[in-house]
C-alpha cells in the first residue's frame, strides 16, 4: 500500500499513528506530496486534492482519513481501534468528530493566516475557528478522565489535533486551563508511534 504523504498534515499522521499501532506501519509506503503544488497529481487519486489518500494494489484510492484509518483496521488482528459496537463505538466515534473537527478548525485558521494574502484575511473567520477550538478542549477536559486504557480511533485523532496545536498554533498555549487534557496527552505522546509521526515542515 502506498500513502499519499505530508509529513505536517494531522489527518495523515492519524493514519500513520494508526498503522503503526495496528503493527501495519511496514505495509504502507509513504509517498510525499504537496497538495498546493499546482502541478501536482494528487487529483488522480484523491479528486478532493487532499492527502491523506491511500493506494491499495488495483483497488480504488481512499481517502479521507476516516475511511483510510477504518480500512487498515480491518487489516490486523489485534484490538479493534473501531470498537464494533455498543457504548465503546459511539464514544470513539464522537471523540473522532472531536479529534477531527479540531485538525479541520486549527488548519483552516492557519491557511488563513499564513496563505491567503495579508490584506485579503478575514479575522472574523480565524477567530470562528479558534472558538471551534477552545469549546472542542473545554469539552474534552471534562470528558478525559473517562477516556478508556484501551487505545481507540477517536483518541489517536485527539492525540494528533492537539500535537498539531503545538505545531501550528503555540501561541494558543492550550495546556492552560486543561490540565487534566494536558496530562493525558503527555502520557499519549510517548507512546512510540506518536513519537515517529511528530508534525513536521515539509523538506
Amino acid at each position: 500500500m502506498q500513502l499519499r504523504y505530508s509529513p505536517a498534515s494531522p489527518f495523515v499522521r492519524k493514519v500513520l499513528v494508526l498503522a503503526l499501532e495496528t503493527g501495519l506501519g511496514g505495509s504502507v509506503q509513504q509517498i510525499t506530496t504537496n497538495p498546493w503544488d499546482p502541478d501536482t497529481d494528487l487529483v488522480g487519486d484523491n479528486p478532493l486534492g487532499k492527502v491523506p489518500a491511500l493506494l491499495r494494489d488495483d483497488e480504488l484510492a481512499l481517502f479521507d482519513s476516516r475511511v483510510v484509518c477504518e480500512y487498515l483496521d480491518s487489516l490486523h488482528d489485534g484490538p479493534l481501534m473501531f470498537p464494533a459496537s455498543g457504548e465503546p463505538r459511539w464514544a470513539a466515534l464522537r471523540w473522532q468528530a472531536l479529534g477531527d473537527g479540531v485538525m479541520d478548525a486549527a488548519v483552516a485558521a492557519f491557511v488563513e493566516l499564513t496563505r491567503r494574502p495579508e490584506e485579503r484575511r478575514w479575522p472574523v473567520w480565524v477567530e470562528r475557528q479558534l472558538g471551534s477550538v477552545g469549546r472542542a478542549l473545554q469539552t474534552l477536559e471534562k470528558e478525559v478522565v473517562r477516556a478508556p486504557a484501551q487505545l481507540h480511533v477517536g483518541q489517536i485523532a485527539v492525540g494528533c489535533a492537539l500535537g498539531y496545536l503545538d505545531f501550528r498554533h503555540s501561541q494558543l498555549q492550550w495546556r492552560h486551563g486543561h490540565r487534566a487534557l494536558a496530562d493525558w496527552h503527555e502520557t499519549l505522546a510517548a507512546r512510540e508511534s506518536f513519537r515517529q509521526t511528530v508534525p513536521r515542515e515539509p523538506a
